[in-house]
């Protein structure tokens, strides 16, 4: 059984028209079914959040940083108007779970107090921001030099450990996507990040997010989490989910096979799927 729980409606407009397509894309893909999980950035309710925690000087990073906020798919919406949304998606029969993709904010009783009124079928966590940089923006990419790697995957984890320990969510998101840019530190170097990482996460009950998205939209052309943190997913026997992170209809369910048998090399068999925050695990089909 198959099923893409990480993907975004969020460049087109909350329109049955548009989002048909995604569900065309799923069943030619062989899903059962599909889980939305718009960004916060979207959201008129997060915006303060992004203001007060990203870099957003007049250096390099803050001026970029300020025209990513500005353009116009970012604080659009509602919560309100994406839950009346997607329940009229559930109420016409489209086979789809209601999710949000959360950002690493360290304001956590901010969020809790914004994402409390709304019947979640699960929340995804995902670092975006180290120390309030974008290290996912190419345009800033050549920042990865600033530090030695390790220093950045130490960085990464510390926002991992401190958003997975507030055990406010379901899913971390695409994991130790920093190689994205092909930045490849030596595996001894980060080893024990991996593993307090995995720790952390089987601790809080999070779930793995097998994400294709890297393969289609970076440079590094591969599955996340990468093979070493992947080890680190089987020893502690952290469940996983299976996800295209599509942005448009063309890249639902996109090697979402792939990314099952990827699962399956590391002797993981089952993937979860989520109803009102409630698992169930499922062979891969």
């Amino acid at each position: 059984m198959l099923m893409d729980y990480h993907m975004h409606f969020e460049f087109g407009q909350y329109d049955e028209e548009w989002v048909k397509l995604f569900f065309e894309q799923a069943k030619k893909m062989g899903l059962k079914e599909i889980g939305i999980t718009e960004h916060t950035h979207g959201f008129k309710e997060f915006k303060d959040l992004y203001y007060d925690e990203l870099i957003l000087d007049n250096s390099e990073i803050g001026e970029f940083q300020k025209q990513w906020l500005e353009q116009k798919t970012k604080f659009c919406h509602t919560l309100d108007e994406y839950r009346d949304f997607i329940n009229m998606l559930k109420s016409k029969g489209y086979p789809v779970k209601m999710g949000l993709e959360v950002c690493n904010f360290r304001n956590q009783e901010k969020v809790t107090e914004l994402l409390s009124n709304y019947e979640w079928d699960y929340l995804i966590t995902s670092v975006h921001f180290i120390n309030g940089w974008g290290f996912d923006f190419s345009k800033l990419k050549h920042h990865f030099d600033d530090k030695p790697l390790k220093e950045i995957w130490k960085d990464y984890a510390k926002e991992i450990e401190l958003i997975a320990n507030t055990g406010k969510y379901d899913i971390l998101g695409h994991p130790f996507n920093l190689r994205l840019f092909k930045n490849i530190p030596e595996k001894a170097d980060v080893q024990e990040i991996l593993e307090n990482t995995a720790k952390v996460l089987k601790a809080n009950n999070m779930v793995v997010d097998i994400n294709t998205g890297t393969e289609h939209r970076y440079p590094i052309k591969e599955i996340t989490p990468y093979p070493d943190f992947m080890e680190m997913v089987k020893k502690y026997d952290i469940p996983v989910i299976l996800s295209s992170d599509a942005h448009y209809p063309e890249h639902v369910g996109y090697k979402i096979k792939e990314a099952g048998e990827y699962a399956k090399s590391f002797g993981i068999n089952e993937s979860v799927m989520f109803d009102k925050r409630k698992r169930k695990f499922v062979e891969i089909g």
